[in-house]
């Protein structure tokens, strides 16, 4: 019987080859979609679960407010892990890590600079699992000056050699450490990814005891079963403990004085919430991760798609009803019971289900490389082939079998069979207010989407041309002149007599992209005021980066050194109280060896040195230059200018490679994360009117068959084929346009949420809206009006034909 049901379905099938393949078109792409949309979202959720304490290891923050300033850091201060630990037994360990940046180093004759190079404490290995697969299992970072490294580390540097006790020198410090252990590559799913770890034995800022200065990535393990929430509760005294004799001496007041104004304290993150969760100061990040907000979006868009492509079979499979109205007919006649339909129907339904779900695989095989270059993934394609993941697509297959399937079966074997042997069926109320509440409900997904879509790119188009306050056109960023020694004012001064040369500066600090970064304590009167970004440039760096003095001078060797000289900027300004009259004004910047007096003698524009997603902070110029050089170019031919000056870095001997960036290119990388999501959004948003329209014509063809009679007499009576085609789209039209009154209101609500996280933002404003209706009203209508077009030009000799 099983068998005849799925003989008599293929049959079927085949005669109704255009319905079908409309039905297996729509699921395929919201399968194909829901998977590779799925698969993206496990990977985000997976980071940091590789651990096996994943669950019980929290990561220590900072977070403050003082003066207005708003402080999250990812890193505290030195001595809160020893700190932590002894203070709570429900902290089973702790570790510390220091990232180290663009360290050099060389074994033999062969150098590297390319090495993620961090300092962690001996015990980060018991804490973390990163397996040894070679060396010292239990303790391999006991000793000072000892090195763990990666399989693919050990093979860069000594080929086939063994590795262990081999020694490597940092050639920045002339320092020696010894391989003691080889590990695994760290995971891709981790939120940090080094090539070599030392101990912080005998690393003098690992003994730092201060608790004013933060820079160390600190983890607790806890005990099994341990709150966080708990430890957190009684974190305040611990940091007035120990905070609080050492801030007399720092700030001048006691923790105290300090608390009734300001905010301060350290926080505990989850492991497997630093990927998607964290908001910190972007230079305290060890890596740009993840956002919640996005996987909420996309889980969303996954389960709607798939929802979509379960309304349109439904849609579909109906719309077909009329043709096999005769079929069921005869089928009751002959003593076909109900069951035997639904049966029958059902079969139809797994059949197209699994051939969709075959065709979805292949559609997801062939796009998931384009999704991976898109999303900047390396998700792998055996995936499926995963046990958990094959059982998950057999439901799949029959759980869309039942809900895309289930409605036509039962609708189908209801019809009278007499009704249905003349043709004269129709839908209740009920069955028809069904279908127009699922095409407002597709629609509402498919104008939402796209309303989401335009609102992101305009965004994106607003980041592009907002005015930064300096040029971020023609910039090359050369990082790495400092390593020419003294031979850096000698290499400058070529690149300066270049005539496609327009500026040049020499700085290690840039507005966009990676950059060093320093602050300082500012004081006014012997009260602190707050912490202020400092620069260190030269007096070419405003020139050469376009930015516009709003009063006194800039640097200039007619001053002599300028050193208690400073620039500030117009926020600084204002926090300073020199808004009036800042030139001569002076302040008190805390350094190391106490402070140090300066004078303002220019006050630069407002510059966003940071995302767009924050203010503006106050930023302090000092003129101690620095680092590496930054080339203001007047030629369009820049890939010429750039194999120019790497032929003129070569002719100067150095043993390093030439490296640069576009300061343009720079600066768009740090939005990266939303222009994925633009762009994957902009395919699915797509992808979701393109099936939505698949059940919309879908229902135009149900609808059109059950009006033929109807519409051949109008033809006989003289209506024209505009009539005909107004008489079948007014209807799906007012769906359409009932669907824009819900969809943008919610659409509009949540990328308003999205857009509160800049700073810096487009005003929403009605046009946008206009353009989402239009796009998706037209998209509309061309799918009515085929299908309608087609029935308006039919012979109406066919319609009226009796039986």
């Amino acid at each position: 019987m099983i068998k005849n049901y799925f003989k008599i379905a293929w049959r079927s099938i085949l005669k109704n080859t255009g319905i079908f393949s409309l039905n297996i078109a729509g699921l395929a792409i919201g399968i194909a979609s829901c998977l590779l949309i799925t698969l993206f979202v496990v990977d985000e959720l997976s980071y940091d679960r590789f651990n096996e304490n994943a669950d019980e290891i929290v990561r220590v923050v900072f977070k403050a407010k003082v003066n207005g300033e708003e402080m999250k850091e990812a890193v505290v201060m030195a001595p809160v892990a020893e700190a932590l630990k002894s203070e709570f037994p429900e902290v089973v360990d702790a570790t510390r890590l220091t990232n180290h940046y663009n360290p050099e180093f060389s074994f033999k004759n062969t150098s590297y600079r390319d090495s993620r190079f961090a300092y962690v404490d001996p015990n980060f290995f018991e804490i973390f699992t990163l397996p040894v697969v070679k060396g010292n299992i239990n303790d391999p970072l006991k000793e000072p000056n000892s090195i763990v490294i990666t399989e693919q580390e050990a093979k860069k540097y000594f080929g086939d050699e063994d590795p262990i006790g081999k020694i490597l020198i940092l050639e920045d410090e002339n320092q020696q450490f010894k391989v003691t252990a080889v590990i695994e590559e760290v995971p891709k799913n981790s939120h940090f990814h080094f090539d070599i770890f030392a101990s912080t034995e005998g690393y003098l800022p690992a003994q730092n005891s201060s608790w004013m200065n933060s820079e160390f990535y600190t983890y607790l393990l806890l005990k099994e079963g341990t709150s966080s929430e708990n430890i957190e509760a009684k974190l305040p005294s611990i940091v007035e403990k120990y905070m609080g004799p050492q801030m007399k001496g720092e700030m001048g007041m006691t923790f105290s004085e300090f608390k009734k104004n300001n905010e301060i304290g350290l926080f505990l993150q989850p492991l497997t919430d630093i990927h998607l969760k964290s908001d910190f100061i972007a230079s305290t990040q060890l890596e740009q991760g993840g956002d919640i907000k996005y996987i909420y979006i996309f889980s969303a868009v996954a389960l709607f798609m798939l929802l979509i492509a379960c309304i349109n079979f439904t849609n579909l499979a109906t719309a077909a009803a009329s043709k096999r109205a005769k079929e069921v007919g005869i089928r009751k006649v002959l003593g076909s019971s109900k069951n035997q339909l639904i049966y029958q129907f059902l079969a139809e339904s797994f059949i197209a289900t699994t051939l969709a779900m075959l065709i979805a695989i292949v559609l997801f095989s062939l796009a998931l490389p384009v999704f991976n270059d898109l999303a900047e993934k390396e998700l792998p394609l055996n995936y499926l082939l995963q046990p958990n993941i094959l059982l998950m697509l057999v439901c799949l297959i029959i759980i869309i079998g039942f809900l895309a399937g289930g409605y036509p079966a039962f609708f189908l074997s209801s019809f009278k069979p007499i009704a249905a042997l003349k043709n004269k069926f129709s839908s209740s109320g009920e069955s028809k207010n069904i279908r127009s509440g699922l095409v407002v409900f597709q629609f509402v997904i498919s104008a939402g989407l796209i309303l989401a879509t335009l609102i992101v790119n305009q965004q994106m188009e607003y980041i592009q041309n907002k005015n930064l306050g300096y040029e971020k056109d023609q910039m090359l960023v050369l990082r790495e002149t400092y390593l020419l020694g003294n031979k850096q004012n000698a290499f400058k001064n070529k690149i300066i007599r270049d005539p496609r040369v327009e500026h040049v500066t020499q700085s290690a600090f840039v507005p966009a992209g990676p950059s060093d970064n320093s602050m300082s304590g500012v004081f006014l009167q012997q009260e602190f005021k707050r912490r202020m970004f400092v620069y260190n440039v030269d007096e070419q760096y405003l020139p050469t980066m376009g930015m516009d003095l709003v009063a006194g001078r800039n640097f200039s060797k007619e001053y002599g050194s300028d050193s208690t000289n400073v620039i500030i900027n117009e926020r600084a300004a204002e926090i300073l109280d020199f808004k009036e009259d800042p030139l001569g004004k002076s302040f008190i910047r805390d350094t190391h060896d106490g402070g140090q007096k300066l004078t303002v003698i220019g006050v630069v524009k407002d510059f966003h040195f940071k995302s767009l997603h924050q203010n503006i902070d106050p930023l302090i110029m000092l003129n101690n230059p620095y680092g590496g050089i930054i080339v203001r170019a007047k030629t369009a031919n820049m890939s010429d200018l750039i194999k120019d000056l790497n032929a003129t870095w070569i002719s100067f001997n150095v043993n390093e490679p030439f490296s640069y960036s576009i300061l343009d290119d720079s600066y768009n990388q740090t939005y990266r994360t939303e222009q994925k999501m633009g762009s994957i959004l902009s395919i699915f948003a797509f992808l979701t009117i393109f099936v939505a329209c698949l059940g919309l014509f879908g229902l135009v063809t149900y609808t059109a068959e059950q009006r033929f009679k109807e519409i051949g007499i109008r033809k006989v009576l003289g209506s024209s084929i505009p009539q005909i085609v107004a008489l079948l789209s007014k209807d799906f039209l007012k769906l359409v346009l009932i669907s824009f009154l819900i969809a943008f209101p919610i659409c509009f609500y949540l990328m308003n949420k999205w857009l509160q996280e800049f700073a810096y933002r487009i005003e929403v404003g009605w046009q946008v809206f206009v353009m989402a209706a239009l796009i998706t009203f037209v998209i509309a209508f061309l799918t009515i009006a085929y299908k309608s077009i087609k029935a308006a030009t039919a012979n109406p000799v066919d319609s009226l034909r009796t039986e």
